[in-house]
């Protein structure tokens, strides 16, 4: 299937607009982070969430007043959202974990969460809890940090043997790109930090990382055929070549993550959001900022795919033969 017709588009003309782009981006997404700080969830935070059924269509402002009143210590902390299809008439809260509390005094939570709620006579029916310690919070969050160094050591590793060391360089600070932006987004529409939304952010690095190997496979082969050309004019040609397999692959995928964002429900909202953002930035970070860092790498390194280069024309040839008035000159 053709999208494009002989497209011949300049991609390394905006390379030094697409990295001013970036880090405004990513600055502003680590000043939101350093002020605001990036919402945590009940997996990473510690405490309690409860998800609770109402025999009618639930005010939010009703259940935080009654859990001001009537909550032990005061619902101030307490986060209150709707939850799932609105047809249910779902809440959820989420009360975070303060102190060194455990076990059971966790659990003693989500009772007095919903015997609050029975003192102001909203009459809700609990139908589902979630109870998670710090210590289980803070061993995820390690658990998190190193799936994600390593998985970026592996990535480096595997393209600095199949390809070259500036092509692994160039695909590893796209993907920290890919997380810096992804990030950046979560704090700015404040969406928790759970393990949906991990998910999503792996599986967003999985998918840049293949299509920056698609389009350093192809700048592979162009090098080997075009030892004549500049590096900057392989790149192009090569990013134009596989222009259609990218926008259909990034298209098909943004539009079933659009879609599970406007119909899987509250609890994949952050996951979706996850997903679109990281699919357009991948898709984004392959065509713009890993070309540009090889391009950055390679300006004074010569290829090793390259450097095989053939024979200079004429080398291999037998000498001239010295002409008739030459060789009489030569005699005399």
């Amino acid at each position: 299937m053709h999208i494009f017709t002989n497209p011949n588009y300049n991609f390394l003309r905006w390379r030094w607009h697409a990295v001013v782009l970036s880090w405004v981006v990513i600055i502003a997404g680590l000043v939101a982070i350093y002020t605001k700080g990036v919402p945590k969830g009940i997996e990473f935070a510690g405490g309690t969430s409860v998800i609770m059924q109402f025999d009618q269509t639930p005010s939010v402002d009703a259940v935080r007043t009654a859990l001001n009143q009537n909550y032990p210590g005061g619902g101030q902390n307490a986060v209150v959202q709707t939850y799932g299809d609105p047809a249910l008439r779902q809440l959820m809260v989420r009360v975070p974990e303060v102190g060194a509390e455990q076990g059971a005094s966790l659990s003693s939570r989500a009772q007095a969460i919903e015997a609050a709620l029975q003192k102001s006579n909203l009459k809700p029916k609990v139908v589902g809890t979630e109870i998670v310690g710090p210590a289980v919070g803070e061993e995820l969050t390690q658990k998190g940090i190193s799936a994600f160094v390593l998985s970026l050591i592996g990535i480096l590793a595997y393209l600095a043997f199949r390809f070259e060391f500036s092509f692994a360089v160039g695909a590893v600070i796209a993907t920290l790109h890919d997380v810096l932006v992804t990030f950046a987004f979560l704090a700015f529409f404040r969406y928790d930090l759970s393990l949906n939304v991990i998910a999503a952010i792996l599986t967003v690095t999985g998918y840049s990382t293949n299509d920056t190997i698609v389009i350093f496979d192809r700048v592979r082969e162009n090098m080997r055929k075009m030892r004549r050309d500049s590096l900057n004019d392989i790149i192009n040609i090569s990013i134009n070549q596989t222009l259609g397999r990218t926008v259909i692959t990034a298209g098909t995928a943004l539009l079933s993550a659009i879609a599970l964002f406007l119909f899987g429900g509250e609890v994949l909202h952050g996951f979706a959001f996850t997903m679109i953002v990281g699919i357009i930035t991948g898709t984004y970070s392959s065509v713009f900022v890993a070309a540009a860092i090889v391009t950055f790498w390679r300006r004074t390194k010569p290829s090793k795919l390259s450097t095989a280069t053939a024979a200079p024309v004429g080398a291999s040839a037998a000498p001239a033969r010295k002409s008739k008035s030459q060789r009489k000159a030569k005699a005399s």
